[in-house]
């Protein structure tokens, strides 16, 4: 699709916009550093948790394109944390999947969110290699590459696939938790897939490519962009006991209302330890 089209279409809210130009010129840095990736520097923040050069300098340059629009607004990046105060704040995640990234794995994506008073209002997820873009404005719908997403017409977990993601910052009494729950959802549904990016995951739901998704111990810039295209684009999501608690504790459940509702319902024993 044209960037011009992208970054500039007329039935976009305006930080709509921005924030897609912002995601574009944070996947233009990813493509571009994809033949040096042996050479990157790489440091390791906690366990199975990397930033590299590219992750910074993505974040960089959303951060620029932002700021060159709303200098006053609030940020929260992944890898600068928070500052400025205002009722907007910007949510951002420059690469959603690095470990993917840093393997050569083509699964990985920029996301980023925006929130007044606390409410999210508009989401922007992008897929740099497949050029795909994910958005929705608070009560317009959601999108992708300007066309019209809906969930899928799932309504039961048999049949259903979903995604998840395995755990990899918490303790090993809530991995096995996490894999009692994956044991269950094995049985009763037609498959599992894991790609490595929360934010992938969540529009995936969003457009009906996977009927519903859960994990644990995600971050805030991990879930932002994604819970709102999910919402707008008809599913449901929350944490284990229906509330938006996950945007903080980052435990989660989605899906297309049906299999939301299904998933909630045998995942909840699991969850009431957590």
């Amino acid at each position: 699709m044209p960037d011009g089209y992208s970054t500039l279409h007329p039935a976009m809210h305006g930080m709509v916009n921005i924030g897609v130009r912002a995601a574009r010129r944070a996947g233009e840095i990813m493509v571009r550093h994809l033949n040096r990736l042996e050479s990157l520097e790489v440091i390791e923040k906690g366990r199975n948790e990397f930033v590299s050069a590219v992750d910074r300098l993505a974040e960089e340059a959303v951060i620029e394109v932002i700021r060159d629009h709303y200098p006053e607004h609030a940020i929260l990046g992944e890898e600068s944390g928070a500052s400025g105060d205002h009722e907007y704040q910007w949510i951002i995640d420059p690469l959603d999947g690095t470990t993917n990234y840093l393997h050569g794995f083509p699964v990985y994506a920029v996301s980023i969110a925006v929130a007044q008073a606390g409410t999210l209002k508009h989401g922007v997820v992008y897929d740099p290699l497949r050029q795909e873009i994910f958005t929705a404005s608070r009560g317009q719908g959601a999108q992708l590459d300007g066309r019209r997403i809906r969930v899928s017409k799932q309504i039961s977990l048999r049949g259903a696939l979903l995604a998840t993601g395995f755990p990899y910052r918490i303790t090993a009494s809530r991995t096995d938790t996490y894999l009692d729950m994956l044991r269950a959802v094995l049985i009763e549904t037609a498959g599992v897939r894991r790609l490595g990016s929360a934010a992938l995951d969540l529009c995936y739901v969003a457009a009906g490519r996977v009927d519903g998704f859960w994990e644990l111990g995600l971050q805030k810039w991990d879930i932002a962009a994604g819970t709102l295209i999910i919402r707008e684009a008809g599913g449901r999501i929350s944490d284990f006991n229906g509330t938006d608690a996950f945007i903080e504790s980052g435990d989660l459940v989605a899906g297309t209302p049906k299999v939301y509702a299904a998933l909630s319902k045998l995942l909840a024993p699991y969850a009431r330890g957590l």
